[in-house]
């Protein structure tokens, strides 16, 4: 559980990439969160302080050494953790006592909870006497970071480098696809067929009608014995292949952290059996993505990704598809990783990209969010960086989609009087607490519209409108020879009316443990709605229907999976 907090902190999950976490606000974050866990699992179990820790380490798998490190920190904080909890100190006073939590001089105190009866300090001193401490540092805060751990630091390399660069951390050929799922793996762009020939990768034209092996791992090679045509030829050519990639941030890598995680109630040893893959895909799921998403959805509605609609149309598109977000990223920073985008001019099938930069622009964590907020001219030229970066890179015949920013007034609106998962056993802590704490630290996802400040909040929601027109403005304005560019709105309030049509609530399209970021659902029911908007405007986005699908599957199966 720790570990999942301080790697997420390794690179913080919302912050511009570049910059240097708060005086770690995300370990404060962290603390309070395994601190509220094992309290609530000894309320609802009915047991010790002690009970309650061994409790959710025997719950973590041993993969990523997660059991072990569970142990480890209870063995140096447990004693301490038992005695505070047992005083009856809320989870807030644990972790300043131990100091994962700072209050500096002249800052505000940041707390989840009510704050307790008495003064803060008289209770913060109490505390402080029941543990014989100082306000000297007992345990050297330094190493705080779970990724000094001698265990550990080998993992934690290859994770910040497969973060850092956003290319497959296992590519034996360097072609930028890889057989391996995480660490920016498949679950992030179509598996390799080949990793030890570079020339061999999804997305490409295929290298003389692929009669000898699949060049481009569509699954689709060899000769017809009946009349000695490459299957490729018969089925794919003239059928007009594309691949489908994505320009995007966390909302676009599908950012989630299960409520299992942190929800005492229904914690159990099948919890934590996916917290090894989420850890190693960035706390992302991309494989579940609304536009690259290939697995089957976990949350039972039946709309498909787009990467999925576009294999349906044509079968020759199997495994054409790259998610290139990065949690933090914005029009700002995409410089950064945008070289990670795999596709040759010459030797590649056309690609439709769509970019979807639709909130760190305006989204950061500071005290005053508003002077870091992108204006319209600084996006137009990052914007226009970015077009003539994939004007060199694309196929002719490629389009490109830019996708503007949404109002975000609706998550306050929705949200801030609702119980948080941590707060529903015992309803102390609602979205409202939440945000607060969050700002309170400057990590927050999104100050400007996570804020009880109506103000902030409407000032937020302006400064995005005016860069979706800027958008919509390069759309309608510039030329590009390799690619025809289009602008769609970001109509969350369509998807919300499509989700209350079928009797949803509009809470029930968010992550429900950040408070911020669509959810499956919300992303399905966006690919859905692009879906239908491309098919009734822009059809030549799509390509025609294979009439060979049937044919394709009747010889090649499942084309290899995925």
């Amino acid at each position: 559980m720790h570990t999942a907090i301080r790697l997420s902190s390794a690179s913080p999950a919302y912050n511009d990439l570049s910059r240097p976490s708060y005086s770690n606000g995300h370990t404060c974050v962290g603390c309070v969160l395994v601190v509220s866990v094992i309290e609530q699992l000894a309320q609802v179990h009915n047991s010790t302080v002690q009970a309650s820790m061994e409790r959710l380490c025997s719950y973590l798998p041993e993969k990523l050494f997660l059991k072990t490190t569970c142990y480890l920190v209870i063995d140096k904080f447990g004693s301490d953790i038992i005695k505070l909890l047992s005083a009856d100190m809320n989870a807030d006073v644990v972790c300043h006592t131990l100091e994962f939590c700072k209050q500096n001089t002249g800052q505000p105190l940041c707390h989840l909870y009510p704050l307790p009866k008495e003064t803060w300090k008289f209770t913060l001193e109490k505390a402080r006497r029941i543990v014989k401490k100082s306000p000297i540092l007992r345990y050297s805060r330094s190493g705080s970071d779970i990724c000094s751990l001698p265990i550990l630091a080998k993992i934690c390399q290859k994770i910040k480098s497969a973060i850092e660069q956003s290319v497959p951390f296992k590519d034996v050929d360097s072609d930028k696809y890889s057989v391996f799922p995480t660490l920016r793996g498949y679950h992030w762009r179509g598996r390799d067929c080949n990793d030890s020939d570079e020339s061999v990768y999804p997305g490409r034209r295929p290298d003389n009608w692929d009669v000898h092996q699949d060049s481009n791992c569509n699954g689709i090679w060899g000769i017809d014995p009946k009349d000695g045509i490459p299957y490729e030829k018969k089925f794919c050519e003239g059928s007009q292949p594309r691949g489908i990639i994505l320009l995007g941030d966390s909302a676009g890598a599908h950012f989630h952290i299960s409520p299992e995680w942190i929800t005492a109630s229904q914690m159990s040893l099948n919890s934590f059996i996916n917290l090894p893959t989420a850890l190693t895909d960035e706390l992302d799921w991309p494989q579940l993505s609304g536009v690259t998403g290939f697995l089957d959805s976990t949350v039972g509605i039946k709309e498909k990704s787009i990467y999925l609609r576009l294999w349906k149309r044509n079968h020759c598109n199997h495994r054409d598809y790259q998610n290139i977000s990065r949690n933090g990223a914005s029009s700002r920073n995409l410089k950064k990783f945008i070289e990670s985008l795999s596709r040759n001019k010459m030797l590649d099938y056309p690609a439709i990209v769509i970019y979807a930069m639709i909130g760190n622009d305006v989204c950061n964590g500071k005290s005053d969010p508003v002077p870091a907020m992108t204006t319209p001219e600084k996006l137009y030229s990052n914007v226009m960086q970015t077009l003539k970066h994939l004007n060199s890179h694309l196929p002719d015949g490629s389009h490109v989609i830019l996708y503007g920013l949404p109002d975000g007034t609706f998550l306050w609106d929705n949200l801030h009087n609702r119980y948080h998962p941590l707060g529903r056993l015992n309803k102390d802590v609602t979205y409202a607490h939440l945000y607060s704490f969050l700002n309170c630290l400057q990590v927050s996802p999104c100050h400007g519209w996570m804020s009880s400040n109506k103000t902030l909040r409407t000032l937020t929601s302006e400064r995005a409108e005016q860069l979706s027109n800027t958008l919509k403005k390069i759309a309608a304005s510039e030329k590009f020879t390799n690619f025809d560019l289009f602008y769609m709105d970001f109509a969350f309030h369509e998807i919300i009316q499509e989700w209350q049509k079928r009797g949803g609530q509009p809470w029930q399209l968010i992550e429900p443990v950040d408070g911020f970021h669509p959810n499956e659902v919300a992303l399905l029911l966006f690919a859905d709605r692009f879906w239908e908007k491309v098919q009734l405007q822009w059809p030549q986005i799509l390509g025609k229907k294979n009439p060979f699908n049937p044919q394709i599957k009747q010889v090649f199966g499942d084309q290899g999976g995925h």
